[in-house]
């Protein structure tokens, strides 16, 4: 199939993303069964803290990396690692197979968590920055796999952001590199203007990539949650692991019931492998 064709099916398969048209999770459960030994043991790892391992049956790390084509001794970058989810699984992973692990922060004043300072367990951490305004990531033609996991709905509102990333993220990729991305996702319905919900449709996120080179090589249902609704009233974030329970910048409503959106779990979510020619 051609990559046009490809992408076409990828595009109709997010219109068919309905609970009663949801393809199964199982088609993660063989690329999980290739995950290395170093990748089974930093998921496993007891190092990493209860609060994201609790996670781990909505976020699927060694289905999800494993699809994504993770493998020993990759240059991994990691987009806005955020509290350190993803931190914990890939930087003891490059100390392990002699890979290395940078991650890009928002601002040159942000900092990772002070966990991740040590040697023995997480290796060399090195950070570099993203946004609007950013130089280029690393050395172009440096990282081996990409990892952009539920931030790009953050930069739909600010004008050229989302495409800098990509381009930013294809500089930094040697040929062949991976662009790995998880995203909330919009579809069947329509995405909302700059993404204010949280929730990406799956053409636009295709587009995005595509404008900057990139081509789709596969896409997957591992991260899919067919009891999404995607009508919450205070967007994605009204799910966990957020709670939102009043508008952003006002204070959380004792009163509002949980219920509900805890039921529904974290966000239904496209997981897609884009490659550097």
């Amino acid at each position: 199939m051609g990559f046009r064709a490809v992408t076409l099916a990828i595009a109709f398969a997010s219109i068919c993303a309905a609970p009663a048209c949801l393809a199964s999770p199982q088609s993660g459960a063989k690329a999980a069964g290739n995950a290395d030994a170093a990748l089974a043991a930093s998921v496993d790892s007891p190092t990493r803290s209860p609060q994201n391992t609790a996670r781990d049956i909505y976020r699927h790390p060694k289905e999800s990396l494993s699809f994504w084509g993770l493998k020993p001794g990759m240059a991994i970058l990691e987009i806005w690692p955020g509290g350190g989810y993803w931190t914990e699984i890939l930087a003891p992973y490059a100390k392990a197979t002699t890979g290395s692990y940078l991650a890009a922060l928002g601002s040159a004043t942000q900092t990772l968590p002070t966990k991740f300072s040590e040697t023995a367990v997480y290796g060399s951490v090195a950070t570099t920055v993203f946004n609007e305004k950013s130089p280029a990531l690393a050395k172009p033609g440096s990282m081996s796999f990409v990892l952009l996991s539920r931030n790009l709905h953050d930069w739909m509102s600010t004008q050229g952001e989302p495409e800098k990333a990509m381009r930013d993220f294809y500089a930094a990729l040697k040929p062949g590199g991976i662009l790995a991305i998880e995203q909330h996702r919009a579809d069947p319905r329509p995405m909302k203007p700059g993404a204010s919900d949280g929730y990406m449709s799956t053409a636009v996120v295709v587009k995005l990539a595509e404008g900057a080179g990139f081509k789709l090589a596969a896409a997957s249902e591992i991260n899919a949650n067919p009891k999404d609704t995607k009508d919450h009233p205070f967007g994605v974030w009204t799910l966990p692991p957020t709670r939102r329970s009043a508008p952003n910048g006002q204070p959380p409503n004792p009163n509002f019931d949980h219920a509900k959106y805890d039921a529904i779990g974290e966000s239904d979510r496209m997981t897609l492998k884009f490659v550097k020619p």
